[in-house]
């Protein structure tokens, strides 16, 4: 049976927004670094240092977002599979059983298992 379950492409996106920013936090550090070497204030020496803590959040969520988007048990929006292929993690995270019918594998729509068609697109849920 096809359920909705959590999708890729968010956390593909998420991945590449993280390498944005470590490579925005890099920037930060060279551009700082230039730009405060010859100031007389010393605490002007601290701005470019808040690069690294940009760099240590974007390397962080990259590998955060990496998991997300390859692993099986992922979190994010929404994606159409066939539920033995790979099981929905709030199921198995909450020991419930998977519903059949509970989604219209085609638009989404809530659908009652006694349904035989989707009130929303009429395409009858495949077994």
């Amino acid at each position: 049976m096809k359920s909705i379950k959590p999708g890729r492409v968010p956390s593909m996106q998420g991945l590449f927004g993280s390498i944005a920013a470590v490579l925005f936090g890099i920037f930060w550090m060279v551009m700082t670094f230039s730009i405060t070497a010859d100031s007389p204030f010393p605490a002007a020496r601290f701005f470019p240092f808040f690069g690294l803590v940009v760099i240590a959040i974007g390397v962080f969520q990259a590998i955060y977002h990496y998991k997300n988007a390859t692993g099986k048990q992922r979190m994010s929006l929404l994606d159409i599979v066939v539920s033995e292929e790979e099981p929905d993690p709030l199921n198995v995270r909450f020991g419930g059983k998977e519903k059949t019918n509970k989604y219209c594998p085609y638009c989404g729509e809530h659908v009652q298992r006694d349904f035989q068609f989707c009130p929303r697109c009429g395409k009858a849920p495949s077994p």
